[in-house]
């Protein structure tokens, strides 16, 4: 990942409301910041793990035409 597209992408994260920021303190105790991921995150991340795997499905169905998947 390159080194400016972490934050803007935590932020649209943020806005979509995916994830949410939290403050805490690190084991070293120093100040962190925090990105849980929220219900509609994981709703979100259900769904395109969903989706990918179909894609990934269709591919190898090319790649392998003889060999069906099963799921």
């Amino acid at each position: 990942m390159e080194e400016g597209s972490l934050y803007p992408a935590l932020q649209r994260l943020l806005k979509a409301k995916l994830v949410k920021a939290e403050w805490g303190v690190s084991a070293t105790n120093r100040r962190v910041r925090t990105y849980p991921i929220t219900t509609s995150g994981l709703c979100h991340l259900e769904q395109q793990i969903s989706s990918f795997e179909r894609m990934f499905e269709g591919i190898a169905l090319v790649l392998n035409p003889g060999k069906a998947t099963t799921s």
